[in-house]
């Protein structure tokens, strides 16, 4: 499975569209192991263009803080799956936690 997880400085960004890199991270969900990471630059934040580079990424999952109804309308016709409501933690600590089961989210913090 392919993850995509919004960062700014390093942690989860909690508004989606204006991160400063995603970190995609490939696991194994039978050994629940990352199987690699890397840090990609996003292209310039402009409605639509996020999910369709993603899934271009073969991103399958995305782990995000907050993202907008349209992103989220979006990334579903693009066979994306959203989490939202993620702590804003570092990629690798959000990603143990998702694997085990225990990744806590809140509400949706956008309101757009």
């Amino acid at each position: 499975m392919r993850i995509a997880i919004p960062l700014t400085a390093g942690k989860l960004s909690q508004h989606f569209g204006h991160c400063e890199q995603f970190a995609i991270i490939d696991v194994d969900n039978d050994s629940k192991t990352i199987k690699s990471q890397e840090l990609v630059v996003p292209p310039a934040h402009e409605p639509g263009v996020l999910p369709k580079w993603l899934a271009g990424l073969h991103v399958e999952l995305i782990i995000a803080g907050g993202m907008g109804q349209r992103a989220h309308q979006l990334f579903t016709e693009n066979n994306i799956q959203i989490v939202v409501g993620a702590p804003d933690n570092e990629p690798q600590e959000l990603i143990s936690q998702y694997l085990s089961g225990e990744l806590k989210c809140g509400q949706n913090i956008c309101d757009h």
